[in-house]
């Protein structure tokens, strides 16, 4: 057991270090790219569902398919270090009344040394009107979510001129609107790979900064996260409510570590961190990876405007509605583009956080034990108050073993975590030594 005096010289308040490559891939983002993808989806007229999967010029079909070839041609500019996979099934529910073809655009940029380690960054390709059900309605979907598929497609562009330790998986995903169908495969497709996925990015709706009511927030991005894991048992429930774990959730400490990498980018978007999983009455595909334990969380827009998603292109009263290109800020875009590209960088070059649990029950001290995991030279110590947002104070860093003793800590006081550092100095987020604090879905 490593043992550690805690005293006032060893508490720094720190966040996790984010190594980057010298020429940081976010450099190469292209805002007139994200304008120029943008015009083509508005330009298949509806992406609805239900739409036509054939119709070459109109459609979710012919989106999808274009979609399809866009990775296609970065892939081929990055020496075909893409794989491109299409997951699909046959789904019908409420709002698909009759079994419907659903397929997801998916390209897989392979890690260099833990392939099976993945993150993802998300958006779906599909729009919708007043009317949820017309599927033949023009539907441009500018901002919900045509804003999330071309940022997967730039990230794609701009990440797959670069290598790093883990793989990345850019996803476009249909069937959002009629019931997160989208979402389900991908997360389905993941577990069915193996996949450990250390964390997915769902960008929906993150292309506009001015609300329906004249607010404008273009220095903020909301970052929304579950606190309760969706996968915890009763029995885990129950050790929650005793030991704590309701705000130490996998997806939770993705949202607060997010926070930290956009402040260390004084040029781009602050991030505000919305504690629930997902907005009011609504629902994202960040919910399906949730509900099987993943970390995964939802960016979308600092103030959302209402008359322009989800309404049908119109004017009344000379107010207009409707999900056109004119209502988006390509700026604004270009910034949460780059806060993605930032935070999918870093952790493909982090290991995964560890699994960590903490003794200090009747004690005048505290121990720590966590799993070595790939990729990991050394590890950092974390603590902070049971009543603190986030986490600031680092107790030991460069930790080589594997166990901790905190002399003269009364565990009682204190949440605890850990992150592991790769030799490139790319930091992991803060794993929780709470029930529930692991990384990777509840029983396996």
């Amino acid at each position: 057991m490593t043992r550690f005096l805690l005293g006032a010289c060893a508490l720094c308040l720190a966040l996790p270090v984010h190594a980057q490559p010298a020429t940081r891939p976010e450099q190469a983002i292209s805002e007139a790219r994200l304008r120029a993808d943008i015009a083509k989806l508005v330009g298949f007229g509806t992406r609805h569902t239900l739409s036509s999967q054939t119709d070459p010029k109109r459609g979710i079909g012919a989106a999808r398919t274009w979609a399809e070839a866009e990775f296609r041609k970065t892939s081929r500019a990055c020496g075909n270090c893409l794989e491109i996979a299409l997951p699909e099934t046959s789904v019908s529910g409420e709002r698909v009344p009759v079994p419907t073809r659903l397929v997801d655009v998916v390209a897989i940029q392979r890690g260099a040394e833990r392939p099976n380690e993945v993150v993802i960054v998300q958006g779906h390709i599909d729009s919708r009107g007043s009317d949820v059900m017309n599927a033949t309605v023009d539907a441009p979907g500018a901002n919900d979510d045509g804003s999330g598929t071309v940022l997967v497609l730039e990230a794609a562009r701009v990440l797959s001129q670069h290598k790093f330790p883990a793989t990345i998986v850019y996803a476009v995903l249909s069937g959002e609107e009629q019931g997160l169908y989208g979402g389900k495969l991908l997360a389905d497709y993941a577990k069915a790979q193996g996949w450990t996925v250390k964390a997915v990015f769902n960008n929906d709706i993150v292309g506009g900064s001015t609300g329906s009511d004249g607010i404008k927030d273009d220095a903020h991005v909301r970052v929304l996260s579950e606190g309760l894991r969706a996968d915890s048992t009763d029995t885990l429930r129950a050790q929650m409510r005793r030991f704590g774990g309701e705000n130490d959730s996998s997806s939770r400490n993705i949202s607060r570590w997010l926070e930290g990498l956009a402040a260390q980018d004084g040029a781009g978007l602050a991030v505000r961190q919305i504690w629930r999983a997902d907005r009011m009455g609504r629902g994202g595909d960040q919910l399906p990876f949730s509900d099987k334990g993943y970390p995964a969380v939802r960016f979308s827009v600092a103030i959302e405007d209402y008359e322009h998603q989800h309404q049908d292109v119109r004017s009344e009263g000379g107010v207009k509605f409707g999900d056109t290109v004119d209502e988006m800020d390509f700026p604004y875009l270009a910034k949460v583009t780059r806060l993605n590209v930032r935070g999918l960088a870093a952790l493909a070059s982090a290991p995964m956080p560890p699994v960590v649990t903490a003794k200090a029950a009747i004690s005048t001290w505290t121990d720590l034990e966590w799993q070595a995991v790939p990729g990991a030279v050394s590890y950092t110590v974390w603590r902070r108050r049971t009543d603190a947002p986030g986490w600031g104070e680092k107790v030991a860093e460069g930790v080589t073993a594997t166990t901790l003793r905190l002399e003269h800590v009364r565990g009682d006081d204190w949440f605890f975590g850990v992150s592991a550092r790769a030799a490139s100095g790319a930091e992991s987020p803060v794993a929780s030594a709470v029930p529930g604090g692991g990384f990777g879905p509840i029983g396996g």
